[in-house]
């Protein structure tokens, strides 16, 4: 199935046809992803702010990190479930915007951002998480993490506006 009868399948699926036609389902569901969009992404600020040795310089990264990963990884799945709800709602417009592919592309190397971080310093993080700056692979995915998720919550922002054009 290419993919975009996969999304006019998931366009015209009874569930899609619910979201969208339902008065509260649609608000609702927008609602709850924007609210983990903003807690997820909001605490993933405060974790790349302290890679990158601009904020809590007193905490150290591995104790930052070991407390915040449920919260943000919880937001995150909330996120995802409510992303594809509304993915069905609108799926046959959104699929037709360019917007929509850069930011899942963009979502894809944040999350091999985060795989490399895990895989390269979280193991070593005894090495380097008292330091004030940490080393420069650190504060690189710090940085790299930031600029992604500014650009997923910009173009998801441009999604609604783009697709009444």
């Amino acid at each position: 199935m290419a993919i975009l009868q996969f999304a006019q399948w998931a366009n015209d699926s009874e569930l899609g046809t619910y979201i969208r036609e339902s008065l509260f389902a649609y608000p609702a569901i927008e609602g709850l992803h924007l609210l983990s969009l903003a807690f997820s992404v909001g605490l993933i600020v405060f974790t790349d702010l302290r890679l990158v040795g601009l904020f809590l310089k007193e905490v150290p990264a591995s104790d930052l990190l070991k407390q915040l990963r449920p919260w943000v990884l919880g937001g995150f799945a909330v996120q995802l479930f409510t992303g594809v709800l509304l993915f069905f709602a609108s799926a046959a417009t959104v699929v037709t915007l360019p917007v929509f592919w850069l930011k899942l592309l963009v979502i894809f190397l944040a999350g091999v951002n985060v795989l490399w971080f895990e895989l390269k310093w979280v193991r070593r993080v005894g090495d380097w998480t008292d330091q004030l700056v940490p080393p420069g692979g650190v504060r690189f995915a710090g940085w790299a993490s930031l600029a992604f998720w500014s650009f997923v919550v910009i173009s998801g922002r441009l999604i609604p506006y783009l697709s009444y054009k």
